[in-house]
């Protein structure tokens, strides 16, 4: 690695620390001017609390959602600064190519990609955890499971039923479950009431019966009282408030083919969590590429002016993955497409802008 490259490289990795730290101060204002009126509701909450379980944890996660977008805004600052002071035109005329010249932007990048992968996938996940639950007792109001006749797949060819559920007691009424070979039921379980008893990590029914069918034989038992364990957890039918933020890469996958197996609604929202996830990491390099391009070049008017159109960029960038976003999210494009669509949009605008922008 050349000195220019040594050089290149530590201004761009300080400006997007610096970038960072600048956004996020703006970010966490307005954050606690939002939810100052929250925290005073609840007068048992102490300051280190609201810093050490929320905004610690706030800003790691923040930080790392808009990496690309601070990767990108540090690119521009730095090459414009670059460009304004003579620097690029001279590394130019020195016999550097204009992709040599890229070298040392792309090894931030893939720098910061990394690093942002690995947060995104497996670290900042168990931060996000004790962040949403924060969220969850203290800003958010008490959420209450109010959906009734409740049909869930818990595993293949097992159907459960709850006509109804309460979250605060962890209370079902009239609760059935179902084992079925093919088309034929072999086995079910209800009973009137259901019960979560925290202390052995079981389930209790009452007043129950358990019917065994094979072939033209049918057994019966019945009871009043049995503790069992079941194919589900009462975490499942609390708020389920933003839960794959605290989900690793891994997890998540779970997630979704469990969700995919009892044939729930919101498999989506999952995917598209997941997918973002590895996206990220190429919107950093593309962004990267389109802002030495927009910014490599003198300008009459200055590096403001394109310190300017880097931050246009960045909100049409925004805008177009939050439409995109927005639309997998309700089923109407695949999630995987929606997510790639911005990326894809952008490396195409830069090849042109490379192709075609005089440098």
């Amino acid at each position: 690695m050349r000195i220019i490259d040594k050089y290149i490289l530590k201004r761009f990795l300080t400006s997007f620390v610096f970038v960072v730290l600048i956004i996020m101060a703006v970010i966490v204002i307005i954050d606690v001017t939002e939810k100052i009126d929250d925290f005073n509701k609840h007068p048992d909450l102490s300051v280190s609390q609201i810093v050490n379980q929320y905004y610690l944890n706030f800003i790691a996660f923040i930080a790392n959602m808009i990496t690309p977008l601070t990767t990108f805004i540090a690119t521009v600052f730095v090459t414009a600064k670059m460009a304004g002071h003579t620097e690029i035109i001279a590394i130019l005329s020195s016999g550097v190519s204009f992709k040599r010249l890229l070298f040392p932007y792309f090894i931030g990048a893939m720098i910061i990609a990394s690093l942002s992968f690995v947060m995104t996938g497996w670290v900042i996940p168990k931060s996000n955890k004790e962040r949403v639950q924060f969220e969850i007792d203290y800003t958010k109001n008490t959420f209450h499971y109010n959906q009734r006749n409740t049909h869930i797949q818990v595993a293949p060819n097992v159907y459960l039923f709850l006509e109804t559920y309460n979250n605060q007691t962890d209370n079902g009424n009239k609760f059935t479950l179902e084992r079925f070979e093919g088309t034929s039921l072999v086995e079910k379980l209800s009973a009137r009431k259901l019960s979560w008893v925290d202390s052995l990590q079981k389930w209790r029914v009452k007043n129950w019966q358990h019917r065994e069918i094979d072939s033209l034989t049918e057994t019966i038992t019945e009871g009043l009282e049995m503790d069992t364990t079941l194919a589900i957890h009462p975490k499942e039918f609390k708020s389920n408030y933003r839960n794959f933020d605290g989900m690793t890469l891994g997890e998540l996958n779970e997630h979704i083919e469990t969700l995919k197996l009892r044939g729930a609604n919101n498999v989506e929202v999952y995917e598209v969590e997941k997918y973002t996830r590895y996206s990220a990491p190429f919107a950093v390099l593309i962004l990267t590429f389109m802002g030495v391009i927009v910014s490599a070049r003198k300008s009459r008017g200055g590096t403001g002016l394109q310190i300017a159109l880097g931050f246009f960029l960045s909100f049409i960038y925004i805008l177009f993955f939050v439409m995109s976003k927005t639309l997998a999210e309700a089923g109407s494009m695949p999630p995987m497409l929606s997510i790639w669509i911005p990326n894809l949009t952008f490396i195409g605008i830069s090849i042109i802008m490379y192709r075609y922008i005089p440098r």
